[in-house]
């Protein structure tokens, strides 16, 4: 089991807390608007703003129960960047006998629901103020 040090700068929390705000906001904007819960989560405003501030501060998290936050965030980010790239390189060439057509949106919103996944689960354990794994 992993020890941590007690956090020194308490206004940490705090911050962790709205870049998963930020986060929020931007699969809400997938769910509720015209673009996807994915699209929005990569390329919305507030995502990136989240990301930015995850790398700005990611050094004061180092041995808090926080790090593993800060990872999860970034981690979600780029693995769904990832995941999306494949999704959409294995649908293109498919799209040609038209099953990429259901490929797509199909694999997109699985991402998106595992991204909505990772938001609130990061989100509750960090109410809790507890690691993630």
């Amino acid at each position: 089991m992993q020890t941590f040090v007690p956090l020194q700068d308490k206004s940490l929390i705090t911050y962790t807390h709205v870049i998963y705000a930020l986060h929020l906001t931007s699969v809400l904007i997938g769910v509720l608007g015209a673009a996807t819960i994915i699209g929005s989560f990569l390329l919305g405003i507030p995502s990136i703003v989240g990301l930015v501030m995850n790398y700005a501060r990611r050094r004061d998290a180092v041995g808090t129960v926080l790090e593993s936050h800060f990872r999860w965030q970034i981690r979600t980010f780029w693995w769904a960047a990832g995941w999306s790239l494949l999704i959409l390189a294995i649908s293109a060439p498919l799209m040609l006998i038209m099953v990429g057509f259901l490929t797509a949106p199909i694999g997109l919103l699985i991402l998106g629901i595992w991204v909505v996944y990772r938001v609130l689960r990061g989100w509750t354990t960090l109410r809790a103020l507890q690691p993630l794994p």
